[in-house]
């Protein structure tokens, strides 16, 4: 999908640098105020970083700039984040970001409807996410609507408060 600034495509591991770099920028400061201080430094490095397994599907998308900078980075499995459990017709948003000085220009937005036109293909007909409470407006506008509340485990100490979303495609 192309547009006048920027461009979708399929992520590659040859992009795991700059997704994790975008994400750092994306989350800490989009997200840094919705947490609190303590919780959110222990969760940020490891939601910061580039997931290689969602870089090798086909199902994970950038939005890069003319310049080369990515501008939002975004994607959906099958298989739902932490268990793997998959349901027929379900899929799940997966590590959404946009670079903040990208924010309301429609990258979000274009990488959505990317997925969405894929996953439908796919035999897809709703999708799941896990969002972070910052984001809650951002898929609230794309249809979504809340399941549940719920705590992400980030690790031995840590866990992000998170809402579970979903919506028909």
């Amino acid at each position: 999908m192309m547009n006048k600034e920027f461009t979708i495509r399929l992520a590659t591991l040859e992009d795991e640098d700059k997704v994790s770099a975008l994400l750092k920028a994306s989350y800490s400061v989009l997200m840094g105020p919705a947490y609190d201080k303590a919780m959110f430094s222990l969760a940020l490095p490891v939601m910061a970083r580039a997931n290689p397994r969602l870089l090798k599907t086909t199902s994970y998308y950038v939005a890069e700039a003319a310049d080369g900078l990515l501008a939002g980075c975004g994607g959906w499995t099958h298989a739902r984040p932490g268990t793997g459990e998959v349901e027929p017709q379900l899929a799940h948003i997966r590590h959404f970001g946009t670079h903040p000085a990208w924010t309301g220009k429609g990258v979000g937005r274009a990488l959505f409807d990317t997925c969405v036109k894929a996953a439908e293909a796919a035999g897809v007909r709703q999708f799941e996410c896990y969002a972070s409470l910052n984001a809650e407006g951002f898929y609230r506008a794309l249809g979504f609507k809340e399941i549940r509340r719920t705590d992400i485990p980030m690790g031995p100490d840590v866990s992000l408060p998170s809402i579970v979303m979903r919506c028909a495609i």
